[in-house]
């Protein structure tokens, strides 16, 4: 590959990091599965808004 190509591609493969740096995000942060049962069983029911939390219970002897 001669000098004057090489450069080249090294100009050209700058921009176009430039340029996708510059631009915006395309791609929306990634939602579990679980997050998005719960984003649409708020969106269902808004008053009955729940946290599920582990209970522990102690059996005495």
């Amino acid at each position: 590959m001669n000098k004057k190509k090489k450069l080249s591609q090294i100009h050209q493969k700058r921009i176009k990091a430039a340029k996708a740096k510059g631009s915006g995000k395309k791609k929306s942060d990634y939602v579990s599965k679980a997050d998005r049962a719960k984003l649409e069983e708020a969106a269902e029911s808004p008053e009955s808004i729940e946290t599920n939390t582990a209970t522990t219970t102690t059996i005495a002897d």
